[in-house]
């Protein structure tokens, strides 16, 4: 049976095996958990921090491209306006050629 196991609680396993350097089933016999468990919990937390700052980064350039594409509708979108307004304006007002 599978059990769901608070973060803080997997979090604290997890140190004190990188952090105090106990072994995996010396800490998983104390907390009560099997060793499967505890070894999948410090492959997780063990991923190289570059692969963190690499996420962060696409993350960040994920939301300035939402941004500057938003930026760029509404530009197109009054270039547009514009453009239809000039249109309508030199129909108007544009002086009549009579032959």
């Amino acid at each position: 049976m599978n059990k769901k196991y608070p973060d803080e609680f997997k979090q604290e396993a997890v140190r004190q095996v990188i952090e105090k350097g106990h072994s995996v089933p010396d800490v998983a016999k104390r907390l009560g958990i099997s060793d499967k468990s505890l070894y999948y919990w410090v492959s997780k937390a063990k991923v190289p921090a570059s692969q963190s700052a690499e996420q962060e980064e696409i993350r960040k350039l994920k939301v300035e491209l939402k941004r500057v594409t938003e930026e760029r509708n509404i530009l197109k979108e009054a270039a547009e306006d514009s453009s239809q307004l000039c249109t309508k304006w030199r129909c108007l007002w544009q002086p009549t050629h009579h032959t």
